[in-house]
Protein backbone atom coordinates (compact mmCIF):
# COMPACT_ATOMS: atom_id res chain seq x y z
CA UNK A 1 0.00 0.00 0.00
CA UNK A 2 1.24 3.49 -0.87
CA UNK A 3 0.01 6.42 1.21
CA UNK A 4 -0.19 9.67 -0.76
CA UNK A 5 -0.61 13.16 0.69
CA UNK A 6 -1.45 16.33 -1.22
CA UNK A 7 -0.58 19.77 0.13
CA UNK A 8 -1.47 23.42 -0.47
CA UNK A 9 -2.91 24.16 -3.93
CA UNK A 10 -2.93 20.46 -4.85
CA UNK A 11 -5.13 19.62 -1.85
CA UNK A 12 -7.49 22.47 -2.73
CA UNK A 13 -7.70 21.59 -6.43
CA UNK A 14 -8.19 17.86 -5.88
CA UNK A 15 -10.54 18.25 -2.93
CA UNK A 16 -8.70 15.72 -0.79
CA UNK A 17 -5.68 15.70 1.45
CA UNK A 18 -4.62 12.14 0.79
CA UNK A 19 -5.40 8.62 -0.30
CA UNK A 20 -4.02 5.12 -0.36
CA UNK A 21 -3.26 3.05 -3.45
CA UNK A 22 -2.36 -0.59 -3.68
CA UNK A 23 1.32 -0.90 -4.58
CA UNK A 24 2.13 -2.74 -7.80
CA UNK A 25 5.08 -3.13 -10.15
CA UNK A 26 3.79 -0.26 -12.30
CA UNK A 27 4.42 2.05 -9.34
CA UNK A 28 8.17 1.51 -9.12
CA UNK A 29 9.00 5.24 -9.04
CA UNK A 30 7.36 8.51 -8.08
CA UNK A 31 7.32 9.45 -11.76
CA UNK A 32 5.24 6.35 -12.57
CA UNK A 33 2.92 7.10 -9.64
CA UNK A 34 2.40 10.63 -10.95
CA UNK A 35 1.61 9.24 -14.44
CA UNK A 36 -1.06 6.96 -12.95
CA UNK A 37 -2.59 9.94 -11.13
CA UNK A 38 -2.44 12.16 -14.24
CA UNK A 39 -4.28 9.48 -16.23
CA UNK A 40 -7.34 10.25 -14.10
CA UNK A 41 -7.69 13.46 -16.14
CA UNK A 42 -9.53 16.63 -15.13
CA UNK A 43 -8.30 18.31 -11.95
CA UNK A 44 -5.50 15.75 -11.66
CA UNK A 45 -3.61 17.65 -14.37
CA UNK A 46 -2.48 20.02 -11.62
CA UNK A 47 0.17 17.39 -10.81
CA UNK A 48 1.71 17.89 -14.27
CA UNK A 49 3.30 21.17 -13.16
CA UNK A 50 7.01 21.51 -13.90
CA UNK A 51 7.75 22.80 -10.39
CA UNK A 52 6.03 19.98 -8.54
CA UNK A 53 7.93 18.97 -5.43
CA UNK A 54 7.74 15.56 -3.83
CA UNK A 55 8.91 13.63 -0.83
CA UNK A 56 9.22 9.93 -0.06
CA UNK A 57 8.96 8.95 3.59
CA UNK A 58 9.31 12.62 4.60
CA UNK A 59 12.54 13.16 2.63
CA UNK A 60 12.58 15.52 -0.35
CA UNK A 61 13.37 13.64 -3.54
CA UNK A 62 13.06 13.69 -7.32
CA UNK A 63 10.41 11.96 -9.39
CA UNK A 64 13.05 9.34 -10.23
CA UNK A 65 13.05 8.11 -6.62
CA UNK A 66 12.21 4.41 -6.30
CA UNK A 67 8.91 3.56 -4.68
CA UNK A 68 8.36 0.57 -2.42
CA UNK A 69 5.33 -1.00 -0.79
CA UNK A 70 4.56 0.83 2.47
CA UNK A 71 6.05 4.17 1.38
CA UNK A 72 4.47 7.52 2.13
CA UNK A 73 4.55 10.04 -0.72
CA UNK A 74 3.80 13.77 -0.58
CA UNK A 75 3.19 16.10 -3.50
CA UNK A 76 3.31 19.86 -3.00
CA UNK A 77 3.89 22.98 -5.10
CA UNK A 78 7.04 25.03 -4.88
CA UNK A 79 6.78 27.64 -2.15
CA UNK A 80 7.78 31.13 -3.23
CA UNK A 81 8.01 34.32 -1.28
CA UNK A 82 8.03 37.94 -2.16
Amino acid sequence: MIRIQYFARYRETLGLDGEQLAWSGELSSLRQLREVLLARGGAWQVLAEQNLMCARNQELCSLDELLLDGDEVAFFPTVTGG
